[in-house]
């Protein structure tokens, strides 16, 4: 087992929304958000009850969008437990402004939301010119980016690791591969080739541990591979807890016995280590 949990990819949806009013990317509010929300002190408690120590809490862009209040109020109430992960608009003319007033408030990872649930179609915007400012600060700031996206943004993903090569880059839920074919998973080709950019990152989520049972894929052939081809100190842990239905603890044990196979020593980079290299603030202090 683990010697520390680290998890990279909860969301926090206040009880209060006059205080954190709804502003949700795609104009309609997500269902899991609507449905299940947590608000700080329940993740807390879900946290304690699942051995999680510390988090990256991502803002939660398909209820409040680009207004990362309610993250930054819970980073700075409970600094010993989060570090967050603010969203910004990668194309207005006041980018760099937002993004170091939000790391200025203790966020220290940064979102770009380019399709999900309230979101159909990938975004035509990654490598627009007018983003690089963006990709700028967030090298002079060390911020990692998570990319919200699907693979086929991954050229225009491309342009921007080859221009940006000291930004780390995380992809949420691995950029969802399809893994049904199993090994030599020739399905995923396309994310494996990202394997050459040591600045990508990937965060592996419930979706990864359900897609690895489909078909002929398997745990045991799948997380090998992947570790084989990034390294496991470019995998990390998120639990997508609440969007991810079922409690911590559970999604937790899930990821846990998905990757059971794999030596300690990567188990302990994918479950904490990888998350305090992409995440200073989550060491120990």
């Amino acid at each position: 087992m683990p010697s520390k949990t680290i998890d990279i990819h909860p969301h926090i949806i206040a009880i209060d929304d006059k205080r954190y009013p709804r502003a949700p990317l795609g104009g309609h509010q997500s269902d899991w958000s609507r449905l299940r929300p947590v608000a700080v002190d329940q993740m807390i408690a879900a946290m304690d009850e699942a051995g999680v120590d510390k988090s990256a809490i991502v803002q939660a862009s398909t209820c409040y969008g680009y207004d990362n209040s309610y993250v930054a109020d819970a980073v700075a109430a409970h600094p010993s437990r989060f570090t967050g992960v603010f969203s910004v608009v990668a194309v207005s003319v006041e980018k760099k402004k937002r993004m170091r007033y939000w790391f200025g408030r203790g966020l220290t990872g940064m979102r770009l939301f380019t399709i999900g649930s309230t979101m159909k179609t990938q975004a035509d915007w990654i490598d627009d010119p007018r983003v690089y400012p963006a990709w700028e600060t967030a090298g002079d700031l060390g911020t990692p980016i998570c990319m919200q996206m699907s693979k086929q943004a991954f050229p225009q993903l491309v342009n921007l690791l080859k221009r940006f090569p000291n930004v780390k880059v995380i992809l949420d839920h691995l950029s969802r591969p399809v893994l049904e074919d199993g090994p030599p998973y020739v399905a995923a080709a396309s994310l494996f080739e990202l394997a050459r950019f040591p600045t990508i990152y990937l965060k592996v989520t419930p979706r990864t541990f359900t897609e690895c049972r489909h078909g002929k894929a398997t745990p045991e052939t799948f997380f090998p591979k992947l570790v084989g081809e990034f390294g496991a100190s470019r995998i990390a842990w998120g639990s997508n807890y609440p969007a991810s239905a079922g409690p911590l603890k559970d999604l937790l044990m899930v990821a846990r016995a998905a990757v059971a196979g794999l030596p300690l020593s990567d188990q302990n980079w994918i479950f904490a280590k990888t998350a305090q290299s992409l995440y200073p603030a989550l060491c120990d202090k």
